[in-house]
């Protein structure tokens, strides 16, 4: 049995400036760039937690809040939920920042599954999730009944396609 790791273990920045070639005509940054981002993000505290190479399984619904700008930093906070056998959630929350002003909004939030990955690229054992504080608790609770949707819904698109 592999020993547990915290949520704090996990938990990873990663900040970007929004630039011209990131945005559509309008100044607002592509949601595929912001996608990408997150990604890169939640895959960041999926190894930290795992400490193996990962590969992103599943994102669930990402939704914007408001537009991210040119010239305004993008802040990607990551951390893992829950672990389960050889997956993990992560969670993250993206912010902007308006660099003359301080102003911060919250952009968008996604939840992604991801695998580890063993020295083969077969899926591997990960360590169990310690959660501490109240929140981290919640966290975990809620990652579990994600899974159970995401899971039950995976069996049913195989049934719908005959597989």
């Amino acid at each position: 049995m592999l020993e547990g790791k915290t949520v704090k273990e996990s938990v990873s920045e990663y900040l970007e400036l929004a630039l011209p070639n990131d945005a559509n005509p309008h100044g607002n940054v592509l949601g595929g760039k912001v996608m990408h981002l997150v990604d890169l993000a939640a895959a960041m505290a999926a190894m930290r937690h795992s400490r193996r190479a990962v590969v992103t399984a599943s994102v669930d619904s990402l939704n914007f809040l408001h537009p991210v700008r040119i010239a305004e930093l993008m802040i990607m906070r990551s951390s893992v939920n829950r672990a389960f056998r050889t997956s993990m959630e992560v969670g993250v929350k993206v912010e902007t920042e308006n660099l003359m002003t301080g102003q911060r909004l919250h952009t968008c939030s996604a939840y992604l599954t991801f695998v580890a990955l063993d020295e083969h690229g077969h899926a591997t054992p990960i360590p169990p999730l310690i959660p501490e504080t109240d929140d981290e608790h919640r966290r975990f609770r809620q990652a579990g009944e994600r899974r159970d949707y995401r899971l039950a819904l995976r069996d049913r698109m195989r049934a719908e396609r005959g597989a």
